[in-house]
Formats: structure tokens, sequence, C-alpha cells
């Protein structure tokens, strides 16, 4: 009974102590000797004070009943969700994934944000990417990729631009993997693979729905790409994610998935690509050093991080960095020709569209963040390839 409720006390205080750390996971990672425990804080593992040893099966156990799922069940990974109260008493839901281990299972928690973005004005996007993507999101047809790596934010701005497009005239379908965020007035649907729901049954269903906007969670395989391309061609508005490095390499991915050249250019409206950098603290950033820079013709940036007791390592909060890429002229010819990212980057450029590092600086000028991040964020993004 004692090891019982402090079982549950410590579960308590680690979902707590995970939303008062603004943590977006929670990592419980099951070892020889002992439950290691991190938290992801603004897109970066932190190891945390673990619990005692002897309740680490308690703990994933109480975790999975929590979250619905089958507590005997240890040999397969499984999916939950659970709800919980913060300090505050404000309710806070999780997403629990299992996976066996060598020595039990590992546990990951992520946060399902109830402040993330939830307009294009919240995003942060700056003219004229602001405007290339409202142009994209007005037309009545075309697709939409919104491109990155897991955690950049994929999901908060695909769900803000529904929410633009969200109006009484229009019939919105999704589907995603898992449902995170629910939009009312949209149809959402889940992905069930027992019952036989993916991406691609999804999308048939949606097309006998009458809709006029679609929402794909992630384009994840040639069938659901050409699916996503034919409906875009047919007069619907179709917004998905794809996992590519930069905007170009997004063209260059659809092409290596089999599509022809043809229906991508006649199809694709507008790449988006997208990192997190994490926010220079408002309450303790330095004014009085200049930011290193990467090359000498770049202007100074003007603050660096310090740290208090409000932040970590200087840093506090995330904000958006973002490639627009609008699919001009010059851009398409050299999608129906098939031209690798490279030259697409290149077009793209001449029109005026930066990369990622570019459109990052002038949060460094604005002391949003500093220097060392936004290459930390975006130095593994080239001007090429995908």
């Amino acid at each position: 009974m004692d090891d019982d409720r402090a079982t549950v006390r410590v579960v308590d205080r680690l979902l707590a102590d995970a939303v008062r750390c603004r943590a977006s996971d929670i990592h419980l990672q099951p070892e020889a000797d002992r439950l290691r425990v991190r938290l992801r804080i603004d897109g970066l593992l932190r190891e945390t004070e673990g619990p005692p040893t002897a309740l680490r099966g308690r703990i994933t156990a109480r975790i999975k009943l929590l979250a619905g799922m089958d507590v005997a069940e240890q040999r397969r990974p499984q999916d939950g969700r659970l709800e919980a109260r913060d300090g505050d008493g404000q309710r806070v839901q999780f997403r629990v994934a299992s996976c066996p281990g060598v020595h039990g299972e590992k546990l990951v928690l992520r946060l399902i944000e109830q402040d993330a973005p939830t307009t294009l004005d919240a995003l942060g996007l700056r003219e004229p990417a602001r405007n290339a993507l409202e142009d994209a999101l007005d037309r009545p047809d075309g697709l939409i990729l919104v491109t990155g790596p897991t955690g950049s934010g994929k999901t908060a701005t695909l769900h803000a631009a529904l929410r633009r497009l969200n109006t009484p005239e229009r019939n919105i379908c999704a589907v995603e993997d898992p449902v995170e965020v629910e939009t009312p007035g949209v149809t959402q649907v889940a992905v069930n693979r027992r019952a036989g729901i993916d991406f691609a049954q999804a999308l048939r269903a949606f097309l006998r729905q009458d809709p006029d906007v679609i929402m794909i969670g992630e384009i994840r395989d040639a069938e659901t790409a050409a699916i996503a391309i034919k409906a875009a061609q047919t007069g619907h508005l179709v917004l998905s994610t794809l996992h590519t490095r930069s905007a170009p390499g997004a063209v260059e991915r659809l092409a290596q998935m089999g599509l022809p050249g043809y229906d991508l250019a006649s199809s694709l409206s507008l790449v988006v690509a997208q990192r997190l950098v994490r926010r220079l603290c408002p309450a303790c950033r330095d004014t009085t050093e200049t930011a290193p820079q990467p090359m000498a013709a770049e202007p100074p940036g003007g603050y660096a991080r310090r740290g208090c007791e409000h932040c970590q390592d200087g840093y506090r909060g995330r904000h958006g960095v973002f490639q627009v890429m609008p699919v001009t002229e010059s851009v398409a010819d050299a999608v129906l020709a098939g031209a690798a990212a490279r030259e697409i980057e290149a077009r793209a450029r001449a029109a005026g569209v930066p990369d990622l590092y570019e459109a990052g600086w002038p949060l460094v000028e604005a002391g949003e963040t500093s220097a060392a991040e936004l290459r930390r964020v975006t130095q593994e993004t080239g001007p090429w390839p995908a």
C-alpha cells in the first residue's frame, strides 16, 4: 500500500514538474540499475533526478493504466493518452507511447500543448513570407507542403492555416496520426491501422465527401502523395507535411517517390520549410556583447545569452523560422524539367526566397535569438540538398 501511494505521488509530481518546466516530452528509460528520466525543454533533452529504482515497474504500470493502455502487454508497442492537472489545477493532456526494451518498457509522454500558436499572426511569419502563404491559402486548389524534422512545429502551422480557412462556406476534412489538436468545424479522422484506416484510405473517403479543403498529417508514401496530387488537380486545396531539410528538397523528394514532373508543376502551389529556435530569455539577455558571426559580411547581432532562474541556459521558449517558397513560373519550369534541388534552390533565390539561415537572421538582430542558436538549428540545411 505504501508503494502504491508513493507511486501515485511520484507520477503526479513528474507530470506537474514537466508542465512547470515547459517540457514538450518526458522520456522514461529503464536501465539495468535505474529509471532514467529526461525532459525535452525547448527542443533539447535534459536529464533530471529519477525515482527510486524499486518503483520503476509500478511507475510504468501506473502511467499505462492512466493512458488506457494494456498493463499486462509488455512485448508490443502501444499508444495511449492521459489527462492530468498541473500545479494550478489546469487540465493537461499527454500522448503516451511505449516501446519494449532489454530492461523493460520505455515510455515517452508528449505534452499536447494547449497554448500552441493557433493563428498565422501567432506563428510570427514575416512579410513577404506571410503574404505568399496567404496568397496560396486563398487559392481554391493546389498543394501546400510544410516541411521540417519532427518537433519543428509543422502541425501548429497546418492547424493555424486550417483556422484561417475554417468558414461555413468550406467543407474541411483532415486525417492525422494521431489527432493532437481538435479544430471545431473540421472533420478530423485519426489513422487506425487495425480498422484499416490509413492516410490513403481516409483520402479516398474524403474525396466522396464533397471537400473543399483536405489536410493530410503527413505524406509518407507514393500512394498518399499520388492521391494528394490528384486531389489538388481536381479543384481541392490540399495541405500536408513532408520530411525534408529544405523547401526545394520537398520537390525532389516527391519526384523520388515516382511522381511525374508535370503533375508536380501543375499542382504544387507553395512549400514552407521551418525550424524552431530557442528564444533568448528577456529577463537576462545581455546587450553588452556582440554575438559571434559566421561570416564577416554579416551585421553583428546585438544580444547574447546569460542565464537566470527564469530560463534554461539563457533561453526560454522558442520561435519559428520559415523558408516560404512559392512555386513561381520559373520554379515550375525547373520542376517540369525534373531539375534537382540545387537548381530549384537557385531559381527560388533568384526570385528572392532566402534559405532558413537568412530567413532567421532578423530574429538575431531583434534580440529574439542568438547567432549561435540560429546556426545550431539551421546549419544542417545548406542551400541544398533535400
